[in-house]
């Protein structure tokens, strides 16, 4: 991320740097709001409410939109020590239902749980971009010809965005999402609040203590964003950590020749995998495409899948050479991609990223897709690092991106996967040095987020959120182990028991979860 320094009206300023308890004059009426709390639909326990912001924060008086809220109380009042907000990511990612996910959790006992639709966003005021723009029709390595089908696509998205957008499309970034934050806390009554988000809700929460030090309690960042990679870097590290994740695998198997039969070292079978895909590029089978094939090894990042993933791909491989031995490897495949999330575009995703400037000239992204083909095309591939919509951006923002900072409120955590191809593990390293916050490591994991599904990370959340005790300022949690395969010459004391067929492979990977894919 090109870090830049933020650009404010008189009127923002003079509010972000008041005491949190004191509404800034033009903001009191939105302070002062009295929310008219209703049960919710998605849990016994949660009450529901909306309240009005204003669109352009330096024009308060003007434009007002809607924000969703939720809450769920502190089950033990005794024990009671303030608010907790919390962000699933995104951008755009629908926040309203997230305290559900911790109410079992011992965090309910001492928080009240609270939770939001960005704005633009589900309940609240939404952002739309006309769905008029067909996909793509680009393969997973195109020639230099298919890849300005690419560059006009953006530009088409663009101009859709463009026509549906009004003038709320203008006002959706990060710092605005992070002033509706403020807001919520003055509306709660609270003085301070305790943060917990997940991927772009890193961000979000870096930005929130960077504006509003003195309203930030205790802070989690969970896999986080790159301070420096806002918004295209990002992208590309994503195709980047997915190629590292597919040749950690590829040293794995190598080491297991005995039980997979890929290949007797990495090199060995990352060139079953590329004669693999080459060929599907010139004679797909049954409807398995290269560029299919390419996008599955994006679930290598999930260690735990590996033995699986191994003999799905030897079945492949077999079935590429013995057409006729295809059927089983074919259902395997066709679950793996019902299994997966379909990638879908949505007004908030494109606004918040064009809040950074992209580069303009379309020869950068041609250069990188080329690069990208030849050197990172598993996963999203090329799309990486392929033009956007901001490439072709048709308003300008009204402030640069935030620069992040922590002045003025006590360390938090961050914590980060060392295999997490949605945010790259340098993301954390980077963020937690940024704002001298304490950093927990996950070694040998691709999981996005990791908070309540590793046991490790659980326990130095729920300490320093709950006692204010923080872990070392550098630590590590260990991941999900790997498969227990036995190395090639092990001996007779271990067996290596494969999965009775390829279609049960993948239905073990769907429901362990290690296909799909998350929002960013």
């Amino acid at each position: 991320m090109r870090s830049m320094a933020i650009l404010l009206g008189a009127v923002i300023v003079a509010g972000s740097a008041l005491p949190a308890q004191a509404a800034p004059e033009p903001l009191r009426e939105f302070h002062q709001q009295q929310p008219e709390w209703k049960p919710c639909a998605f849990h016994a326990a949660a009450e529901c409410a909306d309240i009005a912001v204003p669109m352009d924060y330096a024009r308060p008086g003007a434009e007002r939109i809607s924000i969703a809220l939720s809450r769920i109380r502190a089950s033990d009042p005794a024990r009671r020590r303030g608010v907790l907000l919390s962000n699933p990511g995104g951008p755009g990612g629908e926040g309203l239902e997230l305290p559900k996910a911790f109410a079992g959790t011992p965090l309910a006992k001492a928080y009240d749980l609270i939770g939001f639709d960005p704005r633009g966003v589900g309940r609240s005021t939404e952002l739309s971009c006309e769905d008029t723009v067909p996909d793509p029709k680009v393969r997973s390595r195109p020639t230099d010809a298919e890849m300005t089908v690419l560059v006009d696509h953006a530009r088409a998205v663009e101009a859709a965005c463009a026509k549906a957008g009004g003038e709320l499309r203008k006002h959706v970034n990060t710092a605005n999402t992070a002033r509706d934050m403020d807001v919520i806390r003055a509306v709660l009554g609270e003085k301070k609040i305790n943060y917990l988000g997940f991927s772009y809700g890193t961000y979000l929460g870096a930005v929130y203590g960077s504006l509003f030090p003195a309203a930030v309690d205790r802070s989690v960042l969970d896999s986080a964003v790159h301070p420096d990679w806002v918004w295209r870097d990002q992208f590309k590290q994503q195709a980047i950590a997915t190629k590292q994740s597919v040749q950690a695998w590829a040293e794995w198997v190598g080491e297991r020749n005995e039980s997979f039969g890929l290949g007797r070292s990495a090199a060995e079978v990352i060139a079953v995998v590329e004669r693999i895909s080459a060929r599907l590029a010139v004679k797909p089978i049954d409807g398995m495409t290269q560029t299919f094939f390419d996008r599955i090894l994006a679930a290598l990042r999930f260690r735990g899948g590996w033995q699986e993933f191994a003999e799905i791909i030897k079945g492949i491989s077999e079935a590429v050479e013995q057409p006729a031995r295809s059927a089983d490897a074919v259902r395997a495949l066709r679950l793996l991609h019902a299994a997966g999330i379909t990638p879908t575009r949505q007004g908030v995703f494109d606004a918040v990223l064009c809040e950074a400037d992209w580069p303009t000239d379309v020869s950068t992204y041609l250069d990188d897709m080329r690069t990208f083909r030849e050197k990172y095309p598993y996963g999203g591939g090329i799309v990486a690092a392929a033009p956007f919509p901001c490439t072709f951006r048709s308003f300008t923002p009204k402030e640069q991106p935030v620069r992040l900072q922590r002045k003025g409120y006590q360390a938090g955590l961050v914590v980060q996967a060392e295999a997490d191809a949605q945010t790259h593990y340098d993301g954390g390293p980077a963020l937690a040095e940024r704002l001298s916050h304490h950093l927990v490591s996950v070694a040998d994991e691709g999981e996005h987020g990791l908070y309540l599904f590793n046991p490790c990370v659980t326990r130095h959340v729920d300490r320093y959120l709950l006692d204010g005790v923080l872990p070392p300022s550098r630590s590590v949690c260990a991941g999900q182990p790997r498969p227990e395969v036995p190395e090639d010459g092990a001996g007779v004391n271990t067996r290596f028991a494969p999965t009775k067929s390829l279609e049960a492979a993948a239905r073990k990977l769907i429901a362990e979860g290690k296909v799909g894919h998350k929002p960013f």
